[in-house]
């Protein structure tokens, strides 16, 4: 694989990571991939950007960028789930985890694999 490519594998992995920790250098990330930036450019700009505090801002953000794969797909139910948990987070009833926990069990019923590689979701 040339070096373009395993920039692309990087950014399809990491893209939600980042966006969850910084709107900001999720979008000066995606300018730097317009130029032609190294892979070691790039994976620097990753581990910047995830050195940020997210922000409740950010995670809704994150969390609404991945809930868009399934808004036509979900059932009834998992859509009144994603409100509720949206609501509670708002509220600070529930931690941002239970929103990823959510976003993962729906990668993994709907098969998204986009989603099932993000670093985002690889937990336990």
């Amino acid at each position: 694989m040339k070096e373009r490519g395993y920039i692309e594998k990087l950014w399809r992995e990491e893209k939600y990571n980042v966006l969850y920790h910084s709107q900001q250098d999720y979008n000066y990330i995606r300018e730097l991939l317009k130029q032609s930036p190294t892979l070691n450019e790039v994976q620097l700009a990753i581990n910047e950007a995830l050195q940020t505090t997210p922000s409740n801002g950010s995670i809704m953000n994150a969390y609404d960028h991945m809930w868009g794969y399934f808004k036509h797909k979900a059932n009834e139910m998992e859509k009144n789930k994603s409100a509720q948990l949206k609501t509670d987070f708002k509220q600070d009833k529930v931690q941002s985890k239970e929103l990823l926990i959510f976003i993962k069990y729906l990668a993994d019923k709907y098969e998204i694999s986009y989603l099932q590689k993000s670093t985002l979701l690889n937990f336990q």
